[in-house]
């Protein structure tokens, strides 16, 4: 089972490399060079970190829990793997009370289950669920604990296919993609009332992992994703909610099979993040304003560089692997300075250490660790 590029169930959603001696990331074998010039702040944890594992949680390698996403009252969603690597959703509270939930007709085989996701200011969760016959579902959970899940009525029903719930705005309008019969991917809203509008970006591809992926959305119902062309390229695009799409490409980005832009998350005022792979497979961050204005950072001595998050100032999170091939966490300020941090207990193994996953406006920084033992324990970093 390897580790998603993004905490979700959306292991084919990026086109990012895997290695064969990690189940994580792809970890690169050589050096990066500094292209681009950027502020670094030394490595420096935020001020505070708190580290927690759901009650139900494994203990053994590919177990425990992962935090998600973390809304602007502190409440944390993501979910955990049980000692039979079975997935459950969680949402913590405040107080640090954990509530763990399964949705219907989530299955109950190794890698199946319930993977909580992108948490909004009410309290809602999008997230995604793997029945037992390895078919994806979107599912929104609302605060008070009631589970609807859901399917594109054009997603196919084979496993490995079906539907991707990944973002989530303030009125409850999700965003996602599904797989097809022939295993094309296409981009979804979905209202607060459950209808659906699919869009597909013009020029992407229709064969196997090619096709439209929606990703972030913002309350203005703004999306962010990206698109792969019929020669396995990514592209970035942002959707506005009258449906004019604006494709964009981050200068450097390669134009080989499996490189290109990838966007991944959007704040309100339209900002987008993500990150690009460059003609060696190299990845670096990117930062575009709402004019089109895109700005590349890298963070010193790392082998690539994964944006996961964006606050509505515009500070971005994510993570990097170093020389060694172990990941810490970053975030940066809109001004380009970065911080570095790895959060307690994490391991120091190659394909071990640190992942940020979401920001609020606090900003509190939330994601896991992965042990030197391959086991992952939740973290909120902040102030």
């Amino acid at each position: 089972m390897e580790r998603p590029i993004l905490p979700l169930e959306t292991r084919r959603a990026l086109p990012v490399r895997t290695t064969s001696s990690h189940r994580t990331v792809c970890l690169l074998t050589f050096c990066l060079s500094l292209f681009f010039a950027t502020t670094v702040v030394a490595q420096r944890p935020p001020a505070t970190f708190t580290e927690f594992q759901a009650p139900g949680a494994g203990t053994g390698s590919l177990e425990g829990t992962l935090a998600v996403s973390i809304n602007s009252l502190g409440i944390v969603s993501g979910f955990y793997y049980d000692s039979s690597g079975v997935a459950h959703g969680f949402v913590r509270a405040t107080s640090g009370a954990i509530t763990d939930f399964d949705a219907p007709n989530a299955g109950t085989g190794a890698g199946q289950g319930t993977f909580g996701g992108q948490l909004n200011t009410a309290g809602e969760i999008a997230g995604n669920l793997t029945d037992n016959s390895g078919v994806h579902h979107g599912f929104i959970r609302t605060s008070s604990g009631t589970i609807t899940d859901f399917d594109d009525p054009s997603a196919g029903i084979l496993s490995g296919q079906g539907t991707q719930c990944c973002g989530l705005n303030t009125s409850g309008t999700a965003a996602g993609y599904y797989f097809d019969s022939s295993d094309g991917r296409h981009a979804y809203l979905r209202s607060p009332t459950g209808a659906f509008t699919n869009y597909d970006v013009a020029g992407a591809g229709t064969g196997q992992d090619q096709g439209t992926v929606g990703l972030g959305i913002n309350d203005s119902g703004t999306v962010a994703g990206f698109w792969v062309d019929t020669t396995n390229v990514a592209h970035g695009y942002t959707r506005n909610s009258a449906g004019t799409i604006t494709t964009f490409d981050v200068s450097g980005s390669g134009t080989g099979s499996g490189q290109g832009t990838v966007a991944l998350v959007i704040n309100n005022s339209g900002t987008i993040a993500g990150y690009y792979f460059d003609s060696k497979g190299l990845t670096h961050g990117f930062v575009r304003s709402s004019a089109g204005t895109i700005t590349k950072f890298n963070v010193t001595g790392a082998l690539l560089v994964v944006v996961t998050g964006i606050n509505n100032a515009g500070i971005v999170c994510g993570y990097y692997a170093d020389a060694k091939d172990v990941l810490h966490g970053f975030v940066r300020t809109p001004a380009g300075a970065i911080t570095t941090f790895s959060a307690p207990n994490a391991g120091t193994v190659p394909g071990s250490g640190t992942f940020a996953w979401g920001i609020n406006n606090t900003p509190q920084v939330v994601g896991d660790i992965v042990t030197s033992g391959e086991l992952y324990e939740a973290f909120i970093g902040g102030k």
